[in-house]
């Protein structure tokens, strides 16, 4: 598959590749374009258009909360992983305006910035950020499996 997004990506528009590369295509290709050519470009290349208005993967609202683009892969693809759902809740702190962002979501955020500005292009931003998000990743896994001791210890 191949998808498209704007150029000089932070978090949202990174995080989607990754979920994506992770667990829906290893295969996948990206390309960042300017904010304007989004639709076109998707158009003209067949792919699949996300973080751009009026693109089927992009922010919405649940219950009242703004929902970011990862989550929308999240939803279009069926990924249930409880990891992965603890993650976004990191992600859409990072990307949202909310009224009560996860703490680690500041630190995300910060990283994307920092990452943002050495990188040489989206690509090399990709890769470069690609292990945090593994590492959150494994974090999410962990914090779970933590809370689960813990809720059964106590049972």
């Amino acid at each position: 598959m191949k998808f498209v997004t704007r150029e000089k990506a932070k978090v949202d528009r990174i995080a989607c590749p990754w979920v994506i590369k992770r667990f829906v295509d290893k295969e996948a290709e990206f390309l960042f374009v300017p904010k304007e050519k989004v639709l076109e470009v998707a158009k003209k290349d067949g792919a699949i258009p996300f973080d751009t208005p009026g693109a089927e993967i992009f922010h919405y609202e649940e219950r009242g909360e703004e929902r970011v683009s990862f989550d929308a892969v999240i939803r279009k693809y069926k990924l249930t992983d409880p990891a992965l759902l603890d993650l976004a809740e990191i992600v859409r702190g990072a990307d949202a305006n909310l009224a009560h962002p996860r703490a680690e979501s500041a630190g995300l955020e910060a990283l994307a910035m920092g990452f943002r500005a050495v990188a040489k292009d989206d690509h090399e931003n990709m890769r470069l950020q690609f292990p945090a998000y593994d590492a959150l990743y494994s974090y999410c896994q962990q914090r779970l499996k933590d809370r689960t001791v813990l809720t059964h210890t106590r049972a």
